[in-house]
This record gives structure tokens, sequence and C-alpha cells, in this order.
């Protein structure tokens, strides 16, 4: 397969060591480095697993184009006028396999993946590094994070593409992996993740934020589960997860920059303005330094205001449910730039209102700046929350619900209604497993919004077709993501014959 052709010199020459503390970024320098002999330090197995990491930050996944097609597709997100028309696509389940961010997004989780696979491939390299430069606990954990980020990739291409060529080794030729059956690559992604969960630093023990630890490991092991319908599974091991962690008192702190890897973060993708980088030049490599990512420009109100949030969304809040005001802006809402006004504006507009545009009722408040200023400036610094512990909550619930009691699933949905910021009443313990059922699909919407989250709980519940009816879904094509065309016409073992149904 061409595009996953890397000469293991070509791959650590450009390797970044991306600070997931926050602490800095260092270039390791290619002309200095022989891979045959590059494990030889922790410094180096160090560079070359938080190199992992980086593809995680390039426009086809969290910086750019991940957000809009996950939150387009689940219709959280309606389109405003000037909406670009490769976003507009996802909207309308209207793409094909010339789609340039679904290729950009197929990249960057095999680039990813290839990286990975080169520090599992060097494992006896690491493992022979002596234990006064490198513990054994060490070594164990940097092998963990590599496995753990192989499943996240591998679960975002499975989830999105349905059978994928399944990569466990940096490939020897140029010609190409056919597609493997989903199963299998399921079967991976356990495989790694139950491996991971064995050697990653505990939570308490792992001191560098941003990093996988062995609980990160264990919760999308039984994300995992729930998606493959394997509750019970699930149930059990989400046990050694729970609590583990716990509710940020301030649900709006989830989603500020100075208050990332709080109580209630499992994983998140990093950005650090301060550090800087820029965006617009990795599509998905993630061999250069980004740091920053366009969510909230693009989202912005005040700012680009590609998208807004739907109606159907801002419907579904129960009256008075704190965390309305906690995602959107809407009239009266204050903020640095002024206080928000809807409907058509007055000329001139008076000093101190800042109109919604186009008439929209609201506009994004969930990871924008404009808490601490009136414009996004383009670059944005804050976290993505990939996992956090409501979710692993509600995901109990459901477990709970089919393989369970009902009150017990009450019992966790009730906990993330009893957040201290958001007091709603609690649903009482005598619902039928239909109406847990439906609790839990209401509480995901509105705890989940705007995460990327929505369209993957429509399709494993079977429900897309018709909650999306009249948007363009079709039942049996757009579950799923076509091929791109750019692997069709480069991998000698897949052809259009192999492309998804529909496409």
């Amino acid at each position: 397969m061409r595009k996953y052709k890397y000469f293991t010199a070509t791959v650590i020459g450009l390797l970044f060591t991306l600070s997931c503390d926050n602490s800095g970024l260092e270039l390791i320098n290619e002309n200095n480095i022989a891979p045959e002999t590059f494990f030889s330090d922790a410094g180096q197995v160090e560079s070359s697993v938080t190199a992992v990491y980086a593809n995680l930050q390039t426009q086809g996944l969290y910086t750019r184009h991940m957000f809009f097609m996950m939150d387009n597709m689940s219709h959280e997100n309606g389109g405003n006028s000037q909406l670009e028309a490769d976003k507009r696509e996802y909207l309308q389940f209207s793409f094909n396999s010339a789609h340039g961010a679904i290729g950009l997004y197929w990249n960057s989780c095999y680039k990813g993946i290839n990286k990975a696979n080169f520090v599992i491939g060097n494992e006896e390299k690491i493992n022979a590094i002596p234990e006064n430069k490198l513990s054994q606990a060490l070594k164990n954990k940097y092998i963990g994070e590599a496995k753990f980020l192989r499943a996240l990739y591998y679960f975002f291409l499975v989830t999105r593409f349905g059978d994928v060529p399944l990569i466990t080794t940096i490939p020897d030729d140029i010609v190409g992996y056919p597609r493997s059956p989903k199963e299998e690559v399921y079967q991976q992604i356990i495989n790694d993740l139950t491996d991971a969960s064995n050697t990653l630093l505990a939570k308490g023990e792992e001191t560098t934020l941003g990093r996988a630890t062995k609980e990160t490991a264990l919760a999308f092991l039984d994300k995992v589960h729930l998606f493959r319908g394997e509750h019970r599974l699930a149930l059990d091991s989400f046990e050694k997860v729970y609590g583990k962690y716990q509710l940020e008192e301030n649900y709006f702190d989830n989603f500020k920059e100075q208050t990332e890897y709080g109580p209630e973060s499992i994983f998140e993708v990093a950005y650090d303005t301060s550090i800087g980088g820029s965006g617009w030049g990795d599509g998905s490599s993630g061999d250069r330094l980004n740091e920053i990512t366009f969510r909230g420009q693009e989202y912005g109100f005040n700012d680009w205001f590609n998208v807004f949030p739907s109606n159907d969304l801002l419907d579904e809040y129960e009256l008075g449910d704190p965390r309305f005001k906690d995602c959107f802006y809407s009239e009266g809402d204050t903020f640095p730039g002024g206080t928000v006004r809807t409907g058509t504006p007055p000329d001139p507009v008076p000093d101190g209102e800042v109109y919604i545009a186009q008439n929209r009722r609201a506009g994004w408040k969930k990871y924008q700046n404009y808490y601490q200023r009136a414009h996004e400036e383009t670059n944005s610094g804050i976290n993505f929350k990939v996992m956090r512990y409501a979710d692993v909550l509600l995901m109990m619930a459901e477990c709970e619900n089919e393989v369970g009691t009902q009150a017990n699933a009450v019992g966790y949905i009730n906990e993330v209604r009893s957040r201290p910021s958001v007091m709603m009443p609690q649903l009482p313990t005598s619902l039928s497993k239909s109406e847990v059922f439906d609790a839990i699909v209401h509480e995901r919407k509105v705890e989940l919004a705007g995460e990327q989250i929505r369209f993957n709980d429509l399709i494993r519940w079977g429900i897309a077709a018709e909650f999306l009816e009249g948007t363009g879904f079709q039942a049996g094509k757009s579950e799923l993501f076509p091929i791109p065309l750019s692997e069709i016409t480069s991998n000698e073992n897949i052809n259009s014959e192999d492309q998804n149904p529909g496409y």
C-alpha cells in the first residue's frame, strides 16, 4: 500500500515530541539518527511513542474535519449559508469516495497506526535498553501506549469504514493490504486494549498529562464491548473504572482551557497555543508542530459561524436544564464582546450588543473561547475530550438496562443528572426497560452534545434512519464512509468492487 510505505529512517526522522504536559516541544534531528540503533535510551523511546499521539492533532482528525463530520452527520449542527460544500455534504450525506477530508481521516489514522507499529515492532530493542537507562515498568508503559493508540485509530476506522486493511507491522513492499473483516479488526482492537490495560501506568501513577493510563485503556475496551453488543463483558469491566474518576462540579469546566485534565477526564487530545504551529499545514501526517485547533473559529457565532446548534438539539433540553446555558449562547447571555441578541438586528446595532447572524436561536458555547475573549482569533488551545466520566456512567446505564436491573441503570443516569452545577430532577427507579432506554438516549444527547459521539450512538442503536429521515441518509449506505478513491487507485489489493455499498 503506497501511502503506508515508510522507510523507518523517514518515520523516525519526522517524529515530533509533542508536549502532552504543555512543557515544550523538541524536534528530533533526522540527520543524527541511525534507525537500526535508534531505540537506545529513554528519550528516544518516549519521543517515538509521543509521535503516535501527534496524528490526533491533524486536520483529518481533531484539528478540523472530525468535529464537522460527526456533529454534522448527527445533525447536532445546522449549516449556515457560508458553510463550505465539503462540510455541507456531511449534513446531506452526499459525500463520495473522492471527498478530500474523508481521505485525510483515513490517512491520519493509518499514519498513526504506522508509527505505533514502528514502536511495537521494536519491542525487543526497547526491552534491551539497560534497566539503569529505562526501567521495565516504563518500557511496558510505552509499548502499552503504542498499543492503546493503535487500537484507538483502528476504532476510528472500523466504525466509519467497516472492513479495513489490518496492518500490524511496517509494510516491506508497496503492494498493499486487502480489507480485513471488521470482526478481525475489532479483535485486534480488543487484544491491544487488553494488553495496554495490563502494562500502562495506573491513573495515580502516570505523571505526564495527556498520556493514556490503565483506566483509559479499560474504559475504551468497555466501549468496544458495548459497540459489539457485549453488554455483560462491558459492564463487568466498567466496574474496574467506576469510582476512579468523578464528575466535574461545574459542567462547563470540562470545556475550558484553564481546567483541562480535570477529575472527569479519561482521555483528551491536547492543544496549546503557547507552543503554536499551524493546523493548516498538516492534513494527515502528524509530522509537523500543530498545537492549535480551528473548532472555535469554525463554530464561533462571533467569528466564522459556519454552523449553528440545530433546533432539534436545542429542543431536546428540559426546561431549566443548566447545561443548556453551558453549551450554547442565546438571547440575553453576556460574554466579553457584549450582550447576545437574536432575531433581526436593528440598524445601527446598539453598542454592546452582538446579534447571532442569520436569525439563529443560539450559537455554540461549548469548546468556545468566548468565556475569556470576544473573538476566537482563529487558533484555539482548548483540548478535546475524547472520553470523560459522564460518558462512562451513561454507557454503564445502557449495559445495566440490557443485562442488569433498570433501577441500577437509572442510578447511573441520576449520577450524571445530579452533578452539583446541574442538579436536574432524579428519575424514578421504577422505569421500564424501554423508558430507561429513552432516558439514556435523551441524557446522552444533552450531556455529550457537540462531542462527536451522537452519530455513532444513532448507528449502534439502529435508529439513525428514523432520526435522520429527510436528510439524505440512506439505510445500508450512510452508516459508513466510502473507501477513499486514493486508496482504491494506489492499493493493488483493493478495487472498486471492494467499495462500501452504495458508493
